[in-house]
């Protein structure tokens, strides 16, 4: 078996396991508690800049010659906005906790925009990377508002109302998002000399994306470990993530093949930014709903390495003698 082709292909399940193993490693070395609180704060703002720096170097790639626009875009935003605030409204009107945790997990993963490393997949699986990237673009944009929105409906900060909720999430979030597409648009227009330096990298954002994968899966282990989550509230998370997972991607295929793009619109439904997920589950929402992000990266990380190894299989050990 061919090792470079090998960790090519599975790469993705290859950085969640280091981030899962990392973990366990860092926690049986005899820190201080001191030393290890300042690796958690340090994960807590490292998050956020690999977002931004992810999305900054996607859209440094995006020309607006190559935004392309098409009709399964808007209806893939229409019907993802659909869902997250049905599934808004359902978390008001249940009493049961697991249910509630099953339901704010579920509209976390239809919240979530797309992967910044997407454009990457669906360019190795053979499908149409500007129309994958402007479509980036606009969920970007649609979740800069409805995460604001929708997040202080279903858990106040800390009591507040909803305009002083959405005030706090939205200074957060929203540059977070738009930020990055502002900046690449500056750096494409003033500094065409650090443009081409930033993509003179081939691939440069999906192994960025790599590691701050990695540490998302750290940490989600993390809140795994120390929550205490019982086997009811497990379940909800895993059928919360994966249920969502499957449909956005059947969603996205069968929306898609009426536009002859359905691989694009798979991988722009169905992959996730779930670093941007975990960030917001465990900053905004019921620390638990973080893991929902943790598990949907798993699920679509496992069918793109499944995807990307049909499209690129390995090496039989007899091929080239």
């Amino acid at each position: 078996m061919n090792a470079k082709s090998f960790i090519k292909n599975w790469s993705l399940p290859l950085s969640m396991a280091i981030g899962a193993s990392s973990y366990f490693i860092c926690r049986s070395i005899p820190f201080t508690p001191a030393v290890k609180e300042t690796m958690i704060e340090g994960a807590t703002y490292v998050q956020p800049m690999l977002i931004f720096c992810m999305l900054t170097l996607t859209f440094c790639r995006i020309r607006p010659s190559d935004m392309q626009l098409r009709g399964w875009q808007w209806w893939l935003l229409a019907l993802q906005a659909s869902i997250a605030v049905v599934l808004c409204l359902l978390h008001l009107s249940v009493g049961d906790a697991t249910c509630r945790l099953f339901l704010q997990s579920a509209m976390l993963c239809f919240l979530c925009p797309t992967a910044t490393a997407a454009a990457v997949v669906t360019a190795k699986l053979g499908g149409n990377a500007g129309t994958l990237t402007a479509y980036t673009i606009l969920i970007n944009l649609c979740a800069a508002v409805l995460i604001p929105t929708l997040v202080p409906i279903v858990n106040p900060t800390g009591g507040t109302g909803f305009w002083l909720s959405f005030g706090m999430i939205i200074r957060r979030v929203f540059p977070l998002l738009i930020g990055p597409l502002l900046l690449a648009f500056f750096i494409r227009h003033a500094f065409p000399t650090l443009l081409r330096l930033l993509t003179t990298i081939p691939d440069l954002p999906f192994y960025l994306w790599l590691v701050s994968l990695s540490l998302a899966i750290a940490v989600t282990t993390r809140i795994l470990v120390h929550t205490g989550v019982t086997s009811a509230a497990c379940i909800a998370l895993v059928l919360s993530s994966a249920l969502a997972c499957a449909i956005q991607f059947v969603i996205g295929r069968r929306v898609g093949r009426h536009y002859d793009d359905d691989i694009s619109a798979a991988q722009a439904c169905g992959q996730k930014n779930t670093i941007l997920a975990i960030w917001v589950g465990y900053t905004f929402l019921d620390p638990l709903t973080a893991l929902a992000g943790g598990f949907y990266s798993i699920w679509h990380n496992i069918y793109n390495s499944y995807q990307l190894y049909k499209k690129h299989p390995l090496p039989s050990p007899n091929e080239g003698r």
